[in-house]
């Protein structure tokens, strides 16, 4: 990850979309309706892309262990198949921010708990306040504290920690450390409630920029990690001795002794740093510290490590190289559970040559390093590096000595050694995890392996969506990390795209007649800023910027591929013929417009600024501003043409205060119609038609009938289906979305740090938009032959998910369902998702929700739940609908 990602968050989200009312709605003719279907859900593979800043082990239970993400949720690792699993797909829309994740705490007495410290930002940019959420069943289900302040997982100073901590000895007591001078948090039953520790001394004052008018870089980073020294309690007490790192340089730690009623500032402590890490060895009774001159995760010009003994408060400065010889800080930190005295730190802000990760077996007193130089600039490494899985890492670079590709990593400010297994340890960076089986080779002279560790995790944030007719399925524009040509969504490509490499891909398009011409603009340090390919994005050159451009913008291809209109950051619109050698000004159009083009007449291209949409019919040349009132009056819109038919426009965008929602134009912009149905639209795709309709899908992040989710309408937008449910929402999901032209049903979503997320229907057959309710809850009264699938999707000690399939096979349609069926070993249902679950006995019930009620013959409805189990956990072998029984498989 680059030093970019701050912005990408904030695209549209500051701009209104969240806050408010919806406007009224325009009159309209569509009937709207919603129906309910059954879609997989799965990642376009990509194994990273983005920082992960916390690894966390659980001390109690083998192999269990979580990492978080700054913008892209919480994981949890999955032993068996050595992936991780998304725990936070079920953020929606209005709480977007608590995808960004500042701390993670796993109960060590109950392993089944863990806590997540989540919001985005502590300014403005974020509308909401931070939350503490709470699961008893390792994340796949939870409960939320909200919190009277903001946390900012995407702030500076988010590497440090943790932040959020369970005390080891009385599970019902956890703390929590605030940013923006709002102190320490204490909740004593089980994060269900919180209140301030009032007598806490110190709420920091450390701020990376004071003169940050944004909120950003001023706001104080507080409290920052809290640590217990577990030998001092018993089991079922408060644990005594609480170690608390504060944002405050001259005053970095305190600690209490009993138990929090009162604290003191260490004395003798070092001053002048912050200190990132603070990890206890209670076998040998040391406190390590990792010390930096600033927050990070970025910065950092020097460092320090000390080691404090809490049986005598003897403070040693145990550093492994001379503090003048230090050109970065340190903040991973960790030690090694089997073998006390074990310490291993990091060098996170190393940029260059790379980062540095240091190795004491004796308690700090001596080091070695990951590398070292035998005579400059040449490396002698103590490890290898196979990045097979992930082979982008190496960024398709070609550097000189002592850089080397893949990099050992940057921003590593999680390192954890498995509390189990000396062996393993596990590093985040700013664009993976990478991890190694064999650490202990370190120690003999042979070198260990270190290997991405980051299957499952998919943390980029997306700009622009492409699927081409012809070629690779799909293009992605992404932030930090440029954007892939996937050929195959389920496995991870080569390499971004490169020729150059841009930092952040802004937007990408393609001629639609001519697929194999394809086109991206992206954000630059120096350099290029817009790119040509001929074989459909497999390949790249650089384009030629016209005078004063900053910044990627928006681009259109026309439709023969054989012109080009650029929309670049500090710029004005531009247009070109060939690729781009050179450029001239287009007249009639607004600087910082938004660009694309017809999908069938290659000279007419399209721009909308401001409420107003402009026409070209000369390929970019002039553009002239449509007569059309009633669009939105601010730039948080995305429009599109629809291939194969000259002038058909569908835009999508608005503001709460303001117009909003979702318009339709066939005469190339000169007037539009608003879906009167669509309350809020942010985005709008196409995608290949249902069987028999004689319109392409359309898909939609959108609110319709008061449901927020991404829609299908395969009619042209009379009617529409949520075809996301609950349990799979994203957060923000904005950014764009198109269907793909091959395959009916199949959609690509953006998200703002979970990727590309792409989704598959079970409506082989390529029916219509549904029907029915929309919020009603009809009886449930169905006739007909059903059929169930029952799977049980994770499971671990007392508890278990289950997905279950519930499929029409009749020839009717079902307005409401409920399905019966018995436990056979006493399992109990917990909490369920997109179905009302009760439970008498044995028998569970469960009743449609309103929005998915309607069920289509041929069609389907999932639903889950997860329950508690005891001794063997059977599936059951009967389901009921009404008196109907089902076909099982």
């Amino acid at each position: 990850m680059r030093r970019t990602r701050v912005l990408t968050a904030v695209l549209a989200l500051a701009a209104g979309l969240l806050a408010g009312t919806p406007p009224a709605l325009a009159s309209g003719t569509e009937k709207v309706t919603i129906a309910a279907e059954s879609y997989t859900w799965k990642n376009a593979r990509i194994d990273g892309g983005g920082f992960v800043p916390g690894i966390v082990f659980n001390r109690k239970e083998k192999n269990l262990a979580y990492a978080r993400t700054d913008i892209g949720g919480a994981y949890r690792w999955v032993e068996s198949s050595r992936t991780w699993t998304p725990m936070l797909d079920s953020v929606g829309w209005d709480n977007w921010g608590h995808t960004g994740v500042v701390s993670l705490a796993s109960d060590s007495v109950d392993p089944n708990k863990v806590y997540a410290a989540v919001g985005t930002y502590t300014n403005s940019w974020d509308p909401g306040n931070g939350a503490v959420l709470r699961s008893s069943d390792r994340g796949a289900s939870w409960q939320k504290a909200n919190l009277p302040f903001k946390l900012g997982g995407n702030m500076p100073g988010r590497g440090m920690g943790e932040r959020l901590a369970v005390d080891p000895n009385k599970n019902s007591v956890l703390y929590l450390g605030a940013p923006s001078g709002k102190g320490l948090w204490r909740s004593t039953d089980s994060g269900a409630t919180w209140s301030q520790v009032t007598n806490f001394p110190n709420v920091g004052n450390y701020v990376q920029d004071p003169s940050d008018t944004s909120g950003y870089a001023s706001d104080n980073q507080g409290i920052v990690w809290v640590t217990f020294d577990e030998s001092t309690g018993t089991s079922g007490n408060a644990t005594k001795t609480v170690y608390v790192g504060v944002a405050d340089k001259d005053n970095a730690v305190y600690r209490s002794t009993d138990a929090g009623a009162t604290w003191t500032r260490l004395a003798g402590q070092p001053t002048g740093y912050l200190a990132h890490k603070g990890v206890l060895d209670s076998v040998n009774g040391y406190l390590y510290l990792a010390y930096s001159d600033k927050g990070g995760p970025y910065d950092g010009g020097k460092g320090q490590l000390w080691r404090y003994a809490t049986a005598t408060g003897t403070w040693t400065n145990i550093s492994p190289v001379a503090e003048a010889d230090t050109y970065y800080g340190f903040s991973g930190l960790t030690v090694d559970r089997q073998k006390p005295g074990t310490v291993m730190a990091t060098a996170y802000s190393s940029w260059w040559p790379d980062t540095q990760i240091f190795r004491s077996k004796d308690s700090g007193g001596t080091w070695t390093k990951a590398w070292d130089y035998t005579s400059y600039p040449n490396r002698a490494n103590r490890f290898t590096m196979d990045v097979s899985s992930s082979p982008w890492l190496t960024w398709g670079a070609n550097p000189s000595p002592p850089e080397q590709t893949p990099k050992l990593g940057w921003m590593t400010e999680a390192l954890e050694i498995d509390p189990f297994n000396s062996g393993r340890m596990m590093y985040g960076t700013g664009a993976t995890i990478y991890g190694t089986e064999n650490l202990t080779n370190w120690d003999s002279g042979s070198q260990f392996t270190i290997k991405p560790m980051v299957q499952g995790l998919e943390e980029t944030a997306v700009n622009d969506l492409a699927s081409p007719p012809t070629g690779a399925p799909l293009l992605s524009a992404l932030g930090d990390v440029g954007g892939f040509r996937h050929t195959d969504l389920t496995k991870v490509p080569a390499l971004m795209y490169t020729s150059p490499n841009f930092t952040t891909t802004t937007s990408l398009d393609f001629a639609e007649t001519n697929p194999n011409t394809v086109v991206r603009v992206g954000d630059l340090d120096s350099g290029p800023h817009i790119a040509f390919s001929t074989d459909n994005g497999a390949n790249w050159f650089a384009g030629t910027d016209p005078s004063g451009v900053s910044g990627g913008g928006t681009v259109a291809a026309s439709s023969d591929g054989g012109r080009f209109v650029w929309s670049p950051a500090g710029a004005g619109v531009q247009y070109t013929t060939g690729f781009g050698t050179s450029w001239q000004a287009s007249s009639g159009i607004p600087a910082g417009a938004i660009v694309e083009s017809d999908r069938v007449d290659a000279k007419t291209f399209y721009g909308f600024k401001s409420g107003k949409f402009y026409v070209s019919t000369d390929g970019g040349a002039t553009f002239t501003a449509s007569s059309a009132t009633g669009l939105p009056s601010g730039d948080s819109v995305r429009f599109k043409a629809l291939p194969g038919t000259k002038g058909d426009v569908w835009l999508a965008g608005g503001a709460a205060d303001g117009a909003y929602g979702l318009w339709h134009s066939t005469n190339g912009g000169t007037s539009w119609t608003k879906l009167s149905g669509v309350e809020q639209a942010d985005t709008i795709g196409f995608g290949k038609a249902a069987a028999g309709a004689s319109y392409q899908t359309l898909y939609t992040s959108a609110k319709i009938a008061g449901v927020r989710g991404i829609f299908r309408s395969t009619d042209k937008g009379a009617t529409w289906t949520r075809i996301n449910d609950d349990a799979h929402q994203w957060g923000w999901t904005g950014g764009a979305i198109t269907g793909d032209p091959r395959v009916y049903g199949r959609v690509y979503v953006s998200t703002n740090g979970r990727g590309v997320v792409y989704g598959d229907t079970s409506d082989t057959g390529g029916g219509g938009g549904g029907g029915g309710g929309g919020g009603t809850d009809p009886d449930p009264t169905p006739t007909g032959a059903c059929a169930v699938t029952y799977k049980i999707t994770n499971q671990w000690s007392g508890g278990f998910q289950a997905d279950v399939q519930l499929a029409n096979t009749g020839t009717a349609p079902w307005s409401g369902w409920s399905l019966t069926w018995a436990f056979p070993n006493g399992q109990t249902i917990a909490q369920s998702w997109n179905a009302d679950a009760t439970q008498s006995g044995s028998t569970a019930t469960a009743k449609n929700v309103g929005w998915n009620a309607n069920v289509a013959a041929g069609s389907s409805v999932s639903f889950g739940f997860t329950g508690n189990w005891s001794g063997t956990n059977t599936k059951p072998t009967a389901f009921k609908l009404g008196d109907q029984s089902c076909t099982v498989s």
